[in-house]
């Protein structure tokens, strides 16, 4: 009787032993599991975030954008006074302004202070503001764009409907010129116009003349040329040719 209550007691201790023992066995396993993937995952996110080589591939994307803004109007436009400018200087809003050329030809900017713009082409501005950032900033990636157009203006006086100054937007041709300031008025000496241009040759000013119906009848296409900025185009009245001086 004891040696069978003996084997009873010794059954039922290796029943509880392997029930106790063998459950850690998958906790510790799952557990393992988890933490391995976790550990993979986290490992994992700096490579998703940040490929190599992301750095130089994203400075070269901007420098091929700012020079796509730098030549938005054109390699050849030279920028003038009272031009509005858009300066943006990549990834630093505090250093990006929109200025507006000042009478003196120049504007001001943070850091670099005031640096001349007239007589350049955007794209000169801004390798040349990319220069002087270099001092301060590290790898600064500059463009210039031009957002108003102030310093290309021609003016149209005499017998057209509106005379006054207008901005040059584009290229524009005499007869654009006269049908911007309304067209001419009913007593118009239409085919004595006359235009004086600014040129660098003494005495500076060069007289044009021109001929609507030259132009419109006769197929005078040369007469009908491209204004420059600084052109004043006058359209006198039919009196003041048939009696002159008066």
């Amino acid at each position: 009787m004891a040696r069978a209550l003996y084997s009873l007691i010794v059954l039922l201790l290796m029943l509880f032993t392997s029930l106790v023992f063998a459950e850690p066995g998958p906790l510790m396993s799952a557990g393992t599991a988890k933490s391995t993937t976790e550990g993979l995952s986290t490992s994992q996110t700096p490579a998703t975030d940040k490929p190599a080589g992301q750095s130089s591939k994203d400075g070269a994307v901007a420098a091929q954008v700012m020079e796509k803004l730098s030549n938005a109007v054109g390699g050849d436009y030279i920028i003038g006074a009272e031009d509005v400018l858009d300066i943006t200087v990549w990834r630093n809003a505090d250093l990006s302004k929109t200025v507006q050329v000042r009478p003196d030809g120049r504007v001001s900017m943070p850091i670099i202070r005031d640096i001349t713009a007239v007589g350049k082409t955007p794209t000169q501005l801004a390798e040349e503001m990319t220069n002087k950032l270099k001092e301060y900033v590290q790898n600064p990636v500059v463009a210039v764009s031009l957002k108003e157009v102030n310093s290309y203006n021609i003016f149209l006086l005499g017998e057209v409907a509106h005379p006054g100054r207008y901005p040059l937007k584009s290229k524009t041709t005499l007869l654009q010129g006269i049908t911007i300031a309304g067209g001419f008025t009913p007593i118009a000496a239409r085919n004595q116009i006359v235009i004086f241009r600014f040129t660098e040759s003494a005495p500076g000013i060069k007289r044009l003349t021109a001929s609507y119906d030259e132009i419109v009848l006769r197929g005078g296409i040369v007469e009908n040329f491209e204004l420059k900025s600084g052109d004043t185009v006058v359209v006198p009245s039919e009196a003041m040719v048939v009696f002159p001086g008066r």
